[in-house]
């Protein structure tokens, strides 16, 4: 047995950690670029914090979710600012937008050429400069992961910019920052959170260290998702779903991926569909595939007694099967009233090009099996 794990080389978690916000930065330089959310009155709290440590900063607000153009952007600020350090609060996009911010700041060169699938992906020459990530939601787990999701509008895809050097050098993982979320956002975010601890454990990519991670973080979910959603201000579910999402992000940068995600990039990346919104439509129809296609061409195989183990997770059962597993999750959708991805103008004419391109993303190469067209197809259909 051999494997891998990093992550950001400090995280601090519990309710409060971010009025230490300023003391951690001011140890990696005195002026900042503070990458926030559209809303930046969200981060009002954290700009006070920053400069009563001594912290000189300018923000850059990122609305909607970063674009290529976005990150060229944000490099030209933080290089005019003379920023040393990059500090990203936020949601996922914002802590992306963030961590490819800092990523370029230090490395020569066009994002282009870096950047998976659509440009010469490169290899960062340089690590980037240091990056702080203090997430306001439970979702994407961005906050330690190595790589940053960018949208291209024009090739209608979502790409990734990827390194080991792009990992935070800490993480502010706070509770507190969350409890403003409306219902539906807390929804949607914690399904991704969710989608991101099962994924990595029935991949081809797990490990031990993984599945504890995994199957800590599905039972946190299981128990406490609803509960965010009706109770916003629950400070324990609050605190399960960021630790749900913490892990998820510390599982899928060691241990990839699936399909929820394999077509989250494109579905992101061609139409006005919030990413945790899309994965929350897509997680029961990429686990029944999943589950069918492995008892018909792999019936011996451990990710189907996984996906058991994933059931008996979710529903608290001993006994629960893999089946049950997706129903659970199913009545979650239901109850949560989560919209289907033909909300967002997804219709049948748009599945073949979709299919094509989720059979090339990064994300599918860890899914426990390969899918066939028909399967894919089959998907995205279902969830429809």
């Amino acid at each position: 047995m051999r494997f891998e794990f990093a992550t950001a080389v400090r995280i601090l978690f519990g309710p409060g950690v971010i009025t230490e916000a300023g003391e951690v930065v001011r140890g990696f330089g005195q002026r900042a670029l503070l990458v926030t959310g559209g809303d930046t009155h969200r981060s009002a709290a954290l700009r006070d914090i920053l400069s009563g440590a001594g912290v000189n900063h300018e923000s850059f607000p990122v609305t909607g979710e970063p674009k290529i153009a976005t990150v060229q952007d944000g490099v030209i600020q933080a290089r005019s600012c003379q920023a040393t350090v990059v500090v990203a609060c936020g949601g996922g996009s914002a802590l992306d937008a963030g961590k490819a911010i800092a990523a370029m700041l230090n490395n020569p060169g066009d994002l282009l050429d870096y950047l998976e699938v659509i440009g010469g992906a490169r290899t960062l020459p340089n690590p980037s400069a240091p990056f702080i990530a203090i997430p306001t939601t439970a979702g994407t787990g961005s906050e330690v992961t190595r790589n940053a999701v960018l949208a291209s509008p024009e090739r209608e895809v979502k790409v990734s910019l990827r390194s080991p050097g792009m990992l935070a050098r800490a993480a502010l993982v706070d509770p507190e920052l969350t409890f403003g979320l409306p219902p539906s956002v807390t929804a949607t975010t914690g399904l991704d959170a969710l989608t991101q601890v099962i994924e990595p454990y029935v991949s081809a990519r797990h490990n031990p260290l993984i599945d504890a991670i995994c199957r800590e973080g599905i039972t946190r979910a299981a128990r406490s998702l609803r509960i965010a959603c009706e109770q916003p201000a629950n400070a324990q579910s609050r605190q399960d779903m960021c630790l749900t999402s913490l892990f998820g992000g510390l599982a899928l940068a060691n241990a990839g991926l699936g399909v929820i995600h394999g077509f989250a990039g494109p579905i992101g990346g061609s139409f006005p569909a919030p990413h945790g919104a899309v994965c929350a439509a897509l997680l029961p129809h990429g686990m029944a595939i999943n589950i069918a296609a492995l008892r018909k061409r792999q019936p011996d195989s451990e990710a189907l007694r996984r996906y058991d183990e994933v059931a008996r997770l979710l529903t608290g059962n001993p006994h629960a099967t893999a089946a049950e597993g997706v129903q659970w999750l199913t009545r979650l959708l239901a109850d949560l009233a989560i919209p289907t991805l033909g909300h967002y103008g997804i219709t049948p004419q748009h599945i073949p090009s979709l299919v094509e391109k989720a059979a090339q993303a990064s994300s599918m190469k860890a899914n426990p099996l390969l899918l066939t067209k028909d399967e894919l197809t089959d998907v995205l259909t279902r969830a429809l």
